[in-house]
């Protein structure tokens, strides 16, 4: 299955609000779980491994890890 990385929500603003209501009034510690317990869900219904694993591909793109300081991009003198 290849992943959607189109926009595909037929309310996004709804979705967002629904995302940060779920979250009102939750410690920063809640909120990581509640997050853990929301991919978990969404995985189990994606159901695909590959799908799964290329989308936490696409997430940590462009993260840099802890105490990795990013690459300086090079400006012409």
């Amino acid at each position: 299955m290849r992943l959607n990385t189109d926009p595909n929500l037929a309310s996004p603003d709804e979705f967002y609000a629904a995302l940060l209501e779920t979250h009102r009034d939750l410690s920063e510690e809640q909120s990581i779980v509640v997050n853990a317990k929301l991919i978990l869900v969404l995985a189990n219904h994606i159901g695909d491994l590959g799908a799964l694993k290329q989308a936490m591909t696409i997430a940590r793109s462009g993260v840099t890890p802890a105490g990795i300081e990013p690459a300086r991009k090079e400006t012409a003198s």
